[in-house]
């Protein structure tokens, strides 16, 4: 089967850890997966191989201009390029109490202004059949802020707010502007085994949310079935409760608290 026999879909930051499970997902399910990496050529490549209509392209996304012409380039090529998905973004640490400008523009930039930049050229460029499907991964955060990752959670709350713009002023009906927002999903910076078990069970429902499901919801989204502008929460409801850090620091204090209260008692 050739990629014009195919639906196709392109996810940024497809090369690893949620983006992966997304691109694979997509694989699955039968459609041409065009995997975006920035530096991770070698996943991609391997993961591209594991699917069975799938190819690699790699661009900057702190280049703006960069990335739009790539939009623009693939709308060329597709004849039926139903789904983007803005997966890719940058995770670094800075504090409510001190700005770091370089941590802010780069989560601004690559975060925020790309991916809606993106957007914005798919549904100017991008043919398919039955409409397009524009999501964007934000994160619960945008319902549950702390002030951990300061920048990070301000990036995120900016791609959120594109979600429902988007959607007002999209010309065709059949097009669907969507946000999906994951909870604790996969290993965040240092954190060692005890501290994901942990963290990853600070919600409601005290469950461990996996990859897979993020991509199961990308999947029902790509399907259009909700209206235009919605944010899908896949977290076991973390992004209902209120929690003053990120749960790294949550499950690591609770730790060191374990640990004090143990040496107390010897």
């Amino acid at each position: 089967m050739s990629i014009v026999d195919r639906p196709a879909v392109l996810v940024t930051g497809g090369a690893r850890r949620i983006g992966a499970a997304i691109a694979a997902a997509f694989g699955a399910a039968g459609w041409h997966v065009l995997i975006h990496y920035g530096t991770s050529r070698s996943e991609a490549e391997a993961l591209a191989a594991r699917i069975e209509s799938a190819e690699v392209i790699g661009c900057d996304l702190s280049d703006i201009a960069s990335a739009t012409a790539m939009i623009a380039d693939l709308a060329e090529q597709l004849s039926d390029w139903r789904v983007l998905v803005n997966c890719a973004s940058v995770f670094e640490l800075d504090e409510v109490t001190g700005l770091q400008r370089a941590v802010f523009e780069h989560a601004m930039q690559v975060n925020a202004a790309t991916p809606a930049a993106m957007a914005q050229a798919f549904l100017r460029h991008a043919r398919a059949q039955g409409g397009r499907r524009a999501i964007s991964v934000t994160d619960q955060k945008i319902a549950n802020p702390n002030p951990d990752f300061f920048s990070y959670t301000m990036s995120k709350h900016a791609l959120s707010s594109t979600v429902p713009m988007l959607s007002i002023a999209r010309t065709d009906p059949r097009d669907r502007i969507y946000g999906l927002a994951p909870g604790a999903i996969l290993a965040s910076h240092d954190q060692v085994e005890a501290e994901i078990e942990c963290s990853h069970r600070m919600n409601l429902l005290k469950r461990k949310t996996g990859a897979d499901e993020i991509a199961q919801a990308a999947l029902f989204l790509a399907e259009g079935w909700l209206a235009s502008g919605e944010t899908l929460f896949i977290d076991s409801g973390q992004h209902l409760l209120a929690q003053p850090r990120d749960v790294l620091f949550l499950a690591r204090e609770m730790g060191s608290g374990n640990a004090a209260s143990g040496a107390s008692a010897a």
